[in-house]
């Protein structure tokens, strides 16, 4: 298990476009993947998990990927959210 602290920076936070693309990336991954946010413990893979966990701009995330491929998985997520998420 790989783990990584990355901080939010999208405007309105992680709404349906950018929660709806990390899980649409999330699910492309061979590992399981969880957003860990105030003390919650949330699948990445489900658009809805990650939107009803209320992440805002600035907010800190723990990204946590387990399974085969999980530091490249990791990786890729942080990429994606430290790009914004195509916004």
């Amino acid at each position: 298990m790989v783990e990584k602290n990355v901080t939010i920076k999208n405007e309105a936070g992680l709404h349906m476009r950018p929660a709806g693309e990390f899980a649409k990336l999330a699910n492309q991954c061979t590992s399981s993947v969880k957003i860990i946010y105030n003390e919650k413990n949330v699948n990445a893979k489900s658009v809805l998990n990650i939107m009803a966990a209320g992440i805002k701009c600035g907010d800190e995330i723990t990204i946590q990927c387990d399974g085969d491929n999980e530091s490249k998985d990791l990786n890729i997520l942080i990429e994606a959210i430290e790009n914004g998420l195509g916004e």
